[in-house]
This record gives structure tokens, sequence and C-alpha cells, in this order.
């Protein structure tokens, strides 16, 4: 009798019960750009990236004080998660005086100077040509159709003798600036 209890198969019970539980999350629409790099062997006539300010080391000729020719290459990581635009904008239309003065009257002196940027990014390329005809914001944009991370590039050229006047003009004294701006934003 006992073998035959130890022979037939217990009845299964079960306690056990599931239920589902979704795990989910969001990852928010953003761009980011970190601080400038300065891209080996890239300057000329250019002192590098001191914060966030590019510093040119000899603006104007001691012999001729025409505009020197300067350029750089600065490099900034960068990550845009969603189909975006990129825009690159100068303040001034060119660099001009500090003190905001704008002088015509010194015929064939040059009162402000025009520079050629190039970003490039994810494989567009935006060209921001500024005039220094006329002190106004002067912008260029182009999209960008996918979410793209690494290396955004910029370039910054100044001819040898760029001038809002005439090529070689000497430039009126005076500490110059623009604002350099890059966006990656909505398209």
């Amino acid at each position: 009798m006992a073998a035959s209890l130890l022979a037939q198969p217990a009845a299964a019970q079960s306690n056990s019960a599931s239920k589902t539980l979704p795990v989910t999350g969001r990852a928010p629409v953003i761009c980011a750009i970190d601080n400038p790099r300065v891209q080996p062997g890239s300057l000329v006539n250019f002192s590098g990236v001191d914060g966030n300010t590019l510093r040119i080391l000899q603006f104007a000729d001691p012999q001729t004080l025409a505009a020197k020719a300067a350029s750089a290459t600065i490099a900034f990581a960068a990550v845009c998660n969603f189909p975006h635009r990129i825009r690159i904008e100068s303040q001034n239309n060119g660099m001009w005086p500090t003190d905001g003065r704008v002088s015509a009257a010194a015929t064939g002196f040059a009162y402000a100077v025009p520079y050629q940027a190039r970003a490039t990014w994810d494989g567009v390329d935006v060209r921001l040509d500024t005039d220094g005809k006329v002190r106004r914001t002067e912008q260029s944009s182009a999209t960008v159709d996918e979410p793209a991370a690494g290396d955004l590039d910029l370039r910054i050229d100044i001819a040898q003798g760029a001038s809002n006047v005439a090529v070689n003009a000497p430039l009126l004294a005076g500490d110059y600036i623009d604002t350099l701006r890059i966006f990656l934003e909505p398209q």
C-alpha cells in the first residue's frame, strides 16, 4: 500500500500570479555645445582661446597699418538628438571699434574689418561672409536632417589687407571686436 501511494503523482497546486509593469523614460529634445578647443597647428596670427575669446596677436601691420592676415580653426564637442539647424551669426557684420564709433569721414582709412567664418558639422558646411559695410547682425544657416554627435569645427579667416573701404587701407586706431555665435536649434 505504501508503494501505491508513492507511485501516484501529486496534484499540482499553483499559488503564483503575474502583473505587467511598464518601464518608461523620455529623452528631452536637446542640443549641447561644449567649450572651444584650438585645433593643433591651425593658428595663424592668433594667440589661442582665452575662455571663450579668440585673440589676434597683431591686428595691423606696423608698416602699412593694414589688417594682417589671421586664421584659426576651433572645435567644439557637440550633440543634438533630433533633426536640427546649424546657424552662425556675426553680431556686427565684421570687426568694429569697441567704442562704437563709425568714421567714414576719415577718407582712405578702414573703420571695420570683414572676415569669413565657416562651420562644419555632421557633413554640413555653413559659410558666413561679413563685409563690414554696415554694422548689423549677419547670419547663415543650414539644416541637418538627422541627430548628430561629434566635433563642430569653426574656421575663421581674416584676409591680408581686409578692409571695409579698400584692400590694404590703413586701420583707424582702436580696439576692434565682433561676437560670433554658433547655434544648434530646431529647424
